[in-house]
């Protein structure tokens, strides 16, 4: 992939398009993918796509300047255009479904994925609400595109002008059918949350692992995973992800992130209990147990049959 495009859309924000130096199309994408950019120095970072998931020439990802931040650093420190780089295809763990009105809570950054989701309500006629937290009115990306958007509105809440959103009361007055998006600060997410009411519709895009609430653990004594195409059985022991199982043992595995937060490992559970530690799957997902991550997530059973 090329860097076609950068922008600077706010002082901390840059703009990224990216397109096949061939100017072939690329994989589709919904609203609320991301991708996995690799670095030079062999890290990982994964971004949403904030461009229109129409056009299958170009993506479009915007980066926050994180002092310190390694995807940042080389972002607004090397990155040119006409530069190379290595990406995954687009995976989804924010799916957007059409619904006749819908709530979206970003914080900062966190409007990326969000962005493609308002645009398709925008465009299906729908009525949506835009709670967006920000430190100040100069440092919301995408701010004036949000608000010439047609059928829904912005609400901006701007620390330094004093307005912060108070999640309990907006959560308390949205209507059950009303799907909710959130995605930014781990702090917002979690408040979101917590806030929730178990019969809500509430999605979230992590970017670092959830805190989960207090719940009995699983034992984290060893168990057996069998990899029924690959004909393996591995010993997982106690301290030892399922994942570095598998690599120890030859049996080859798709990971990104290895904390939980990515997808990339999903894998369909054929028999068993799993413990899930991660932060993808949703209540009602967890509680079906028909895939799960390797990477974080182990066994309450003291045997797992995984199709891999």
């Amino acid at each position: 992939m090329r860097v076609h495009r950068l922008e600077q859309i706010t002082p901390q924000v840059r703009l990224i398009e990216l397109r096949d130096p061939d100017g072939g199309m690329l994989p589709p994408a919904e609203p609320g993918a991301h991708i996995d950019l690799h670095l030079p120095d062999g890290a990982v970072r994964s971004y949403s796509l904030c461009g229109d998931p129409a056009d299958r020439h170009a993506y479009h990802i915007a980066v926050l300047k994180v002092p310190g931040g390694r995807g940042s650093g080389f972002v607004h420190g090397d990155l040119e255009p006409g530069s190379d780089l290595t990406i995954s295809p687009p995976r989804n763990n924010f799916r957007f479904d059409d619904a006749p009105r819908s709530l979206f809570i970003a914080g900062g950054i966190g409007i990326t994925p969000l962005l493609p989701m308002i645009r398709r309500a925008a465009e299906r006629g729908a009525d949506w609400v835009l709670h967006y937290c920000v430190r100040s009115a100069s440092a919301a990306p995408f701010l004036d595109d949000l608000r010439a958007l047609p059928h829904g509105r912005v609400e901006l809440h701007a620390a330094d002008e004093g307005r912060r959103l108070a999640v309990d009361a907006l959560l308390a007055s949205t209507p059950a059918d009303v799907p909710i998006y959130c995605c930014g600060p781990q702090r917002l997410m979690e408040a979101v949350a917590a806030a929730a009411d178990p019969a809500q519709d509430v999605r979230f895009e992590w970017f670092a692992p959830r805190t989960e609430p207090a719940r009995e653990p699983a034992s984290d004594d060893s168990f057996e995973v069998v990899c029924a195409r690959s004909g393996v059985t591995v010993t997982v022991p106690a301290g030892t992800s399922i994942l570095d199982a598998l690599y120890a043992a030859g049996v080859e595995a798709d990971s990104s992130c290895e904390q939980g937060i990515c997808g990339t490992c999903e894998t369909t559970v054929l028999e068993g209990e799993p413990e899930h530690r991660d932060s993808v799957l949703s209540d009602t997902e967890r509680a079906a147990g028909k895939t799960m991550m390797l990477c974080v997530s182990r066994a309450r059973s003291a045997r797992l049959v995984l199709d891999i």
